[in-house]
Parts: C-alpha cells; structure tokens; sequence
C-alpha cells in the first residue's frame, strides 16, 4: 500500500498491490504527469495496472491515458462527465495554472472510463480484494472511496481533506455528511484524503462533524430561518468556503 503526495495541489495519490496485479488510484492532471506516474510505479511493481478514479476533477483523471490499455474503473455519472469531452476538466485546469500565474495548459481530452460503478464493485488484485464504493454524494454525484480491507486503508479522494477546507465547487453539501458516515462505518486505519496527508478516524469523524453543522446552516437557510451572512458566521468554515457551499442551495443569495 503506497501513497504519493505531491507538492502541485497538494495531491495524494495512491497504488494498492496484490499478488497478480495492482490498482492506481488517480492518474494526476494530464499526460506528462500521469507518465511520470506510470514510470513511478513501474519502479515499484512490474504486475498489470487497473486505474481508479475517484472524481472527474482535472487533478485526479487527466494522465490516464499513460496508463492504457489498463482498464480503467469510475463511477457511472463520473464516466458520463468525462465523455462530455473535456471542457468542465480543462476549465478547471485553467483557472487553476491561471491563478498560480503558470502557462496555460493544452487542452486535454480525457479518457472515458469503460469499467463504470453504480453502487460497489470489488476487484480481486489476486491475494488481496478492493471494494469500489460510492458512498452517497458529497464532493460530487459521484465520488468512489477505494477500501482495503486487509490493509484498514481507506482511499476516501476528496470526500475527506486535509490540510485545507473541502471543496464545495461540484458540492450536495446536505448529503455531504452522510457520505463521510459511510465510510467511517467501514471502520478504517488509515485514511487517504485526495489532497494532504494520510488521516485516522478521529479526523475524519471532526471533519464530518463540521460538514454537518455547515448542512445544518444550509437547512435553515432553506427553511428561511437564517440569512447568508448569519450562515458565514456561524459555519466552522472559511466565509469562502461557506460562500462556495451555500452557492450550491436551490436558494437566492
């Protein structure tokens, strides 16, 4: 079980290895990255490669085409994203090279995963199994949490972060909370957020515990019983952060 953190967006990525073969977790930003990649666990293992992607974000699914013709594991509405052709991704890709003042990025076309999850999946990698599970929406509609059982390691991608606020840009910040119940229902060791360093539970149970008392704002605003500005106050969250997450409420600002 191997994780890879690098510094650009403050990634984490992820490798699990079994006896006959080996699961990428996210394939980074775009094709050099996922080469560098590709080239980084060829270091490690010489066993077949699946891929994983946890979300359609740019950051975690533009390299995976260095990794074919692995097959290549996402859930349904994340294949259905990804077969739009692109343009959600690379805009994403651009306001982020934009406000770090970096060269804009090439257009990417992104690869359009043909193994896609409704609800779990398990893959046997040979002496060990790995469930794909999509624990509700949170981050997105269609995050995958990859589990590990005979390891306790949880690869929980955005649905947990650490080191910096969740991101409520594609957010059900209602159903957010109930997503990250699941998991810990799993009782993991060891969790992998998408972005920051590897967590345990005592983390994982304050940050949901935040994103509950953030959709409990969000329930009184629509209820009419707080305004946007009492929510910013009252959220345990950054006013930008909250300010993200309330922008995604069938309410008026």
């Amino acid at each position: 079980m191997l994780v890879r953190r690098y510094a650009e967006l403050d990634l984490s990525v992820g490798l699990v290895i079994g006896s006959h073969a080996c699961l990428v977790v996210d394939t980074r930003s775009d094709p050099d990255q996922g080469t560098e990649l590709h080239v980084a666990v060829g270091k490690v293992t010489r066993r077949p490669c699946t891929v994983v992607l946890t979300h359609a974000h740019f950051d975690h699914c533009l390299g995976t085409v260095a990794f074919l013709p692995a097959a290549v594991w996402a859930h349904v509405r994340c294949q259905e994203d990804l077969a739009r052709g692109g343009a959600a991704q690379h805009a994403e890709a651009l306001a982020w090279s934009r406000a770090q003042q970096l060269p804009d990025p090439v257009p990417v076309r992104p690869i359009v995963p043909d193994h896609p999850v409704i609800d779990c999946v398990e893959l046997d990698l040979g002496d060990r199994r790995v469930l794909l599970t999509h624990p509700g929406r949170g981050h997105t509609d269609h995050d995958l949490a990859v589990w590990v059982p005979d390891a306790g390691v949880l690869f929980a991608g955005d649905l947990v972060e650490q080191g910096a606020d969740p991101d409520f840009t594609d957010a059900y910040p209602l159903d957010w909370p109930a997503a990250v119940t699941g998991l810990l229902r799993l009782d993991p060791r060891i969790v992998v957020p998408g972005h920051g360093d590897p967590v345990d539970t005592t983390f994982v149970t304050a940050q949901r515990d935040d994103l509950a008392s953030l959709a409990g704002l969000c329930e009184a605003i629509v209820a009419g019983d707080l305004d946007h500005p009492g929510a910013v106050a009252a959220s345990p969250f950054t006013p930008s952060t909250t300010r993200a997450a309330l922008s995604r409420l069938q309410v008026p600002l």
